[in-house]
């Protein structure tokens, strides 16, 4: 059973980001609190087996690959390539935020981490408007592979409370920060076109996507 630690995402101690960052860059799976739902975390480095562990306990097929949690809007440009500039003006107006970009991968993702693809591989990145994330993802010196945490089929935990026991007892850490502030998964949004293009629907609406992107 992962240990379970109270915290702040808005104020986050330096004494929980250090746990965090020392069990994920120990190979460890950690859930953490987001401004959207709960998610399922690993260090995204080559090799580590705590990526797996992640489908295993999400009961997830391992031909989808994970989004990236990473701490800056200038990341989009370090793990993506030939990212358009509709979709950089996208990030400089909802990052921090619940949005999710896909572009194509640049040689910075590890293959494993990669969604192949006709063009190319692709990478789901994403800013979290949470301070306790972003602190953790720089504590760590790598992204985190993530996701929603709940078993496949099974609703998203938007609080602590809300997570299934077998969440909790199969992974290495939990920090709970109490009700996300949204509540609602990220928009994911399609960036390896000329146009955006929405793949899920979440916290931003369409037109939102749109605005923010020039179209």
């Amino acid at each position: 059973m992962g240990a379970i630690l109270a915290t702040s995402q808005t104020s986050p101690s330096s004494e929980v980001v250090e746990r965090a960052a020392e069990a994920l860059r120990a190979g460890g799976v950690a859930v953490l609190p987001t401004d959207s739902v709960y998610g399922i975390c690993c260090a995204a480095t080559p090799g580590n087996p705590a990526h797996g562990r992640i489908f295993d306990i999400k009961r997830r097929d391992r031909a989808q690959t994970l989004p990236w949690f990473v701490a800056d809007a200038a990341d989009l440009a370090v793990y993506g390539r030939n990212v358009p500039e509709w979709a950089l003006r996208l990030a400089e107006r909802h990052w921090p935020g619940a949005l999710t970009i896909v572009v194509r991968a640049s040689d910075a993702v590890p293959p494993e981490y990669a969604q192949p693809g006709e063009g190319g591989a692709t990478i789901a990145l994403r800013v979290p408007d949470s301070p306790l994330d972003r602190a953790i993802v720089r504590a760590v010196g790598a992204p985190l592979a993530q996701t929603s945490a709940n078993t496949h089929g099974a609703p998203a935990a938007t609080s602590g409370a809300g997570l299934e026991p077998a969440i909790i007892d199969a992974v290495d850490l939990v920090l709970d920060a109490g009700p996300a502030p949204v509540g609602v998964a990220s928009t994911i949004v399609d960036a390896t076109g000329v146009e955006p293009r929405v793949l899920r629907a979440g916290a931003l609406t369409e037109a939102e996507v749109l605005l923010a992107a020039g179209r």
